[in-house]
C-alpha cells in the first residue's frame, strides 16, 4: 500500500516530504503573493512559469537519481512525467471550450485553474492510492489497464476532432443547476456569496465543477498509463502532480495556438497504444526497457509537434474560433 511502501523506503519518504513542502510553498506564494488580485496572465509570464515548473520537475528528477534509487528510478519518473504532461494537452483544449462556453473573463482564468489544480492534487492521490491497493491485491488488473489504453489510443487516433462538445449537457452541471441557487453575476470572480442568510453559487462555481469533472475524465487515461509505466506509487504521484502543476502555465502559453499542433492527438494515441502494448507484452515475459520507452515517447511527441508545424493544417483554428464566437 502507498503509505506502507513510503515508510519502508527512507529515501522515498524523505523525497516525498520535500515534494510536499515544494508544492505547498509554491501554491501559497502563487495565491498569497503573486496573484492576490484577478488579472490576465500574459504569454511572457506563462512562458516563464512553464520553464520554471519544468525546471523544478527536472530538479526533482535529479534528486531521485542522486538521493533516491538511481538512474532507473529517475528515468521512470521522467517517462511518467512526460507522458502525463503530453496527455494534458487534450485537457487544455476542453478547459478552453468550457471557459469560452461560460464567457469567463480572462482575468478569472488563473483563479479557476488554481482551484482546479488543488482538486486534481486531491483526486489524483485518491485514484493512485485505490489503484495501487487494487493492483497489490489483483495484479491482473494491470492487463485490463493495458487493454483499455490500447482501446483508448485506437479510439483517439480515428477521432477526427470535429465533434462539438457541449458543456451544458454535463450531468453534474444539470444537477447543480437544479438544486443550487445559481446567480447570473460572477460577483468579481467569487464562487460562492451569501445574501439574506442564503448561500448563492456563481457561474464560476459551475465552471469549477466542469473543470474538475474534465480532470477526472482525463485521469481515466493518464493514471492507467502511469501504472503501465511503473507500479511505484511515489514515482506515479510525484510525476503526475508536477505535470498537473505545469498545466496552468501551459494553458496560458498554448491557449491561442493549440490548434496548430493538430498531429499531436495522433501522437498521443500512439503513446497510449505503445504503453498499453508494453504492459500486455509482459504476459509473454517480454519486457521493454524503461529507457527505450522514454526515448519512444519523446520521439513521438517531438515528431508530432515538428510535423504539425512543417505541414500546417489549412483550416487550423477554425473550430476554436467558431466556439469562441458562440
Amino acid at each position: 500500500m502507498l503509505i506502507i511502501s513510503f515508510l519502508e523506503n527512507t529515501h522515498e519518504l524523505t523525497l516525498f516530504g520535500l515534494f510536499g513542502f515544494i508544492i505547498l510553498l509554491f501554491l501559497v506564494i502563487d495565491l498569497g503573493f503573486f496573484n492576490k488580485k484577478a488579472h490576465k496572465i500574459s504569454t511572457r509570464s506563462a512562458l516563464y512559469q512553464s520553464i520554471f515548473w519544468v525546471a523544478i520537475s527536472v530538479g526533482f528528477g535529479y534528486l531521485i537519481y542522486s538521493y533516491g534509487d538511481g538512474a532507473d528510478a529517475s528515468i521512470t519518473f521522467f517517462t511518467a512525467y512526460v507522458t502525463e504532461y503530453a496527455l494534458s494537452v487534450d485537457n487544455i483544449f476542453v478547459i478552453l471550450l468550457i471557459l469560452r462556453y461560460f464567457a469567463v473573463k480572462e482575468e478569472y482564468y488563473h483563479n479557476i485553474l488554481f482551484w482546479g489544480i488543488i482538486g486534481a492534487i486531491v483526486f489524483r492521490a485518491i485514484f493512485i492510492f485505490v489503484g495501487a491497493y487494487l493492483i497489490s491485491q489483483f495484479y491482473w488488473i494491470l492487463y485490463i489497464f493495458g487493454v483499455f489504453l490500447v482501446y483508448s489510443g485506437i479510439k483517439i487516433f480515428f477521432d477526427d476532432g470535429d465533434e462539438e462538445m457541449d458543456p451544458g449537457k454535463n450531468p453534474l452541471l444539470k444537477l447543480a443547476r437544479k438544486y443550487l441557487n445559481i446567480t447570473k453575476s460572477d460577483f468579481g470572480g467569487r464562487f460562492v456569496v451569501r445574501r439574506n442568510g442564503k448561500f448563492l453559487f456563481t457561474p464560476l462555481f459551475l465552471v469549477i465543477i466542469l473543470v474538475e469533472t474534465t480532470d477526472l475524465i482525463f485521469a481515466v487515461d493518464s493514471i492507467p498509463a502511469a501504472f503501465a509505466i511503473t507500479q511505484n506509487e511515489f514515482l506515479i504521484y510525484t510525476s503526475n502532480i508536477f505535470a498537473i502543476l505545469g498545466l496552468r502555465a501551459k494553458f496560458f502559453l498554448l491557449a491561442g495556438i493549440i490548434d496548430k499542433f493538430y498531429l499531436l492527438q495522433k501522437g498521443l494515441s500512439f503513446i497510449l497504444i505503445f504503453i498499453g502494448a508494453k504492459m500486455l507484452l509482459e504476459i509473454f515475459h517480454i519486457k521493454i526497457d524503461i529507457m527505450v520507452s522514454f526515448i519512444v515517447i519523446l520521439l513521438v511527441l517531438g515528431g508530432s509537434i515538428v510535423f504539425s508545424l512543417i505541414f500546417p493544417k489549412k483550416d487550423g483554428g477554425a473550430n476554436l474560433e467558431q466556439e469562441s464566437g458562440k
